[in-house]
């Protein structure tokens, strides 16, 4: 049955923004006014004579179908929604009204085009996920997992990659990516194309084939690139903060406006999240540390002492402390200036790190005093090769830049749980006790 549209007709649904569509009894558009090229890509002598089906995305054609055949059975269809494949193979998001016309044996549906507010309802809906994620997940390369997902309706990812760099240093310091529950090793391609968008400050989209302005090792390592790679950079009040680097899946078409707008977006909340949580971290820390030498302060020692203290006594083991002085600091102040009291602080503290292990807390007390907290078989023997380990070490001049070496000493106090005391009180008297009485004899031998 050939069907005829009318040259009025044909004119008028010409003029309207919606696109006007008649599909036959065999799914074959038979007629589609101007508005379909603007929407769909095709112009209307392409359109005509297509299956309605072949264009709609893969996903979406079972149900479709089923709306199609409610349609033929006399029900019509308001508001219904599915989403087409542009002739340029981007995502058309299509709201619907149609009903069938017995008489005539058609199809007859008005076509809106929502891509746009389907966009933007995907941004505010990835931006109250994140957001959520942001406040359920620490871990940064499972909140990275979690924004794969997220993102994943809307742009066809196979893995997301995190690049973050540290003030100046344009490496790499972490790199997650988050197509696996846990984090993935990096490909040497992923880490490239982070390194020319931290260099260029730009997004930069990698397409099989299209590959002749890259540079040479970026072109090298694309060479049997099969899917596209989209990455824009991070950036934070401070600058540049690290790249977010999408893979789209196999033959998947990605890098559009829409799809930089969107990444670019999610790449924004993920820095602005970043950027809040080192702010935390460098507040707890701060909270928590020596400004000066970065050591363990007096509130994390004694923390620390009491969860010490605790396992010793719950497991009858030992533990020791270690109080440190440095002899005659006052005279380097006020001989050199604080400035190089300062350094000499930040040196000597440096040498005393060198001397502990992995198990040791060393902390800065105030002013020129430290403590060493000794766990692990901490025995009177071993202890005493710490110390000699520390004076040692401390007995080298220090080399601070002022033109002269510094020699320094230092008075050591040590109290060992359970000999010098059953509690932390008696085992810090005994420590505070013991390192003055060092100091005593040193200044007497002078």
């Amino acid at each position: 049955m050939k069907h005829m549209i009318s040259a009025p007709v044909a004119s008028f649904t010409d003029l309207l923004l919606d696109a006007v569509c008649m599909v036959d009894v065999e799914g074959r558009f038979v007629f589609v006014s101007a508005a379909c090229e603007r929407i769909f890509g095709y112009t209307q002598q392409e359109m005509v004579g297509k299956f309605m089906l072949d264009l709609v995305a893969p996903a979406d054609r079972a149900r479709t179908q089923a709306a199609a055949r409610s349609i033929m059975d006399g029900h019509a269809q308001t508001h219904f929604e599915n989403r087409y494949l542009r002739k340029d193979g981007r995502l058309a998001h299509i709201m619907w009204s149609a009903r069938w016309s017995a008489a005539d044996q058609l199809r007859v549906a008005v076509a809106r085009d929502i891509t746009l507010l389907k966009q933007a309802q995907a941004k505010q809906a990835a931006l109250y996920a994140i957001s959520e994620a942001m406040q359920a997940t620490q871990d940064l390369p499972a909140l990275l997992h979690r924004i794969q997902h997220i993102i994943g309706d809307q742009l066809p990812a196979r893995s997301l990659t995190l690049s973050l760099q540290d003030g100046d240093d344009a490496q790499p310091l972490m790199t997650c990516q988050a197509d696996d529950n846990a984090p993935q090793p990096t490909s040497s391609l992923a880490s490239l194309l982070c390194d020319e968008v931290l260099r260029s400050g730009r997004p930069l989209l990698l397409q099989p084939g299209q590959l002749a302005s890259l540079p040479v090792a970026l072109q090298t390592a694309a060479l049997a690139l099969s899917s596209c790679w989209l990455a824009v950079p991070l950036y934070s009040s401070m600058g540049s903060i690290g790249v977010l680097a999408l893979q789209g899946v196999q033959d998947a078409v990605i890098g559009t406006e829409q799809d930089q707008d969107l990444l670019q977006f999610v790449a924004k909340q993920l820095a602005t999240a970043i950027e809040r949580r080192q702010l935390q971290t460098q507040m707890q820390f701060m909270a928590m540390h020596d400004e000066l030498t970065r050591l363990p302060n007096r509130r994390l020692f004694h923390d620390r002492l009491r969860t010490a203290f605790a396992r010793a006594h719950r497991q009858e083991g030992r533990l020791s402390l270690l109080f440190l002085d440095l002899n005659n600091f006052k005279r380097v102040n006020d001989d050199h200036g604080h400035a190089c009291g300062d350094l000499l602080l930040q040196a000597v503290a440096s040498r005393l790190r060198d001397c502990m292990r992995e198990t040791d807390t060393l902390a800065r007390m105030g002013g020129d005093e430290f403590v060493v907290l000794l766990e692990s078989n901490a025995t009177p023997a071993n202890v005493s090769l710490i110390e000699q380990k520390i004076h040692a070490a401390l007995a080298a001049p220090l080399h601070l830049g002022n033109g002269q070496p510094l020699h320094i000493a230092v008075s050591i106090g040590v109290a060992h749980y359970p000999d010098d005391g059953d509690s932390m009180q008696l085992l810090l008297r005994h420590a505070d006790r013991a390192m003055y009485a060092w100091k005593a004899r040193a200044t007497a031998a002078r």
